[in-house]
């Protein structure tokens, strides 16, 4: 059995690579129960989050992924994902590979929205507000930058120090990049705005996206967390998700608004696989506002995982 290290699974997950197989991965059948989400009491009333999410495609690979959320963990220095990803032979299953599940993770979610913009952002869209200061906070303007001519990047953080640190990051991987003080600001000037955070209350105002803006929105796992107000929900000329399922199920920002009244579950216009398979043009009006709201499904685990252990077999 093949171990691929974090290290392993960046070098097998080109940005571009990754974004073409996922695209590809919405139009190809694959069986995705619903992950099982448990929460784990810790000290000082703390709570991890502990995610399975299983998937296969009959005949082909079967797939898990066990993968741990700690969202204190910043304050340690640490990775707030970690986990590893089996993965076994659909013909006789045997165990083929285990992956470092953390940077398939973050690099999946990256290329999933990078993949919905490629449908819902402005073709000239170059200016990036990154919103949220974890270890996404670096792969999602590089996989943006595989689709879309992303010069400039904005970065807001709760603490203007780890803003500061990303922006310097992103600066030595050839972007222009620099800290915000408010998300406001960073507004003013995107073209593009992307949260990945683990907010409980709005972050995104509505009332200061500008029109033509497409607002990725990664955060938010429970129905009780939200990255965006009601009026970006109410201002979106189009409302795309990753999965109806985990969108009705789990996602704050598009089911309390829908409790609200502000939005109906019609105002929804499709899932990222409509999209891929052209069942959805995505956008159609350079002034439209366009919200994608993503949960993470396990279609997009096994893709990467495939991937990943056909690029390392093949050097």
């Amino acid at each position: 059995m093949i171990v691929l290290s974090e290290r392993d699974v960046a070098e097998a997950l080109p940005w571009r690579d990754l974004i073409e197989a996922l695209r590809e991965g919405f139009n190809d059948p694959v069986t995705a129960p619903v992950r099982h989400v448990h929460e784990i009491e810790l000290e000082d009333d703390k709570k991890g989050v502990l995610l399975l999410m299983p998937a296969w495609r009959s005949g082909d690979t079967i797939g898990v992924k066990l993968v741990t959320l700690f969202a204190h963990n910043s304050a340690k220095g640490l990775p707030g994902i970690a986990g590893i990803y089996a993965l076994f032979d659909g013909h006789d299953g045997r165990a083929l590979a285990t992956l470092e599940g953390g940077e398939l993770t973050a690099r999946r979610t990256a290329a999933a929205s990078a993949l919905a913009a490629d449908y819902l952002a402005r073709e000239d869209a170059s200016t990036f507000l990154m919103v949220g200061t974890g270890r996404l906070s670096l792969n999602i303007p590089q996989a943006y930058r595989a689709v879309r001519p992303i010069r400039e990047v904005l970065v807001w953080g709760r603490r203007r120090s780890e803003a500061a640190k990303r922006a310097n990051q992103l600066v030595a991987m050839g972007f222009s990049a620099r800290p915000v003080s408010t998300i406001e600001q960073g507004l003013a000037r995107a073209d593009i705005v992307s949260c990945a955070t683990n907010a409980i209350e709005p972050l995104v105002p509505g009332v200061h996206v500008r029109p033509g803006t497409h607002v990725d929105l990664i955060g938010s796992y429970k129905p009780t967390m939200r990255e965006s107000d009601d009026d970006v929900m109410r201002r979106a000329g189009l409302i795309v998700v990753d999965t109806n399922q985990g969108a009705f199920e789990e996602a704050g920002d598009i089911l309390q608004p829908i409790e609200a009244g502000v939005i109906t579950k019609d105002d929804v216009a499709g899932e990222l696989a409509d999209l891929c398979g052209g069942r959805h043009s995505g956008r159609d009006d350079d002034d439209q506002i366009t919200v994608f709201k993503s949960c993470g499904c396990a279609l997009e685990d096994l893709v990467a995982a495939r991937l990943a252990l056909t690029n390392f077999e093949n050097g």
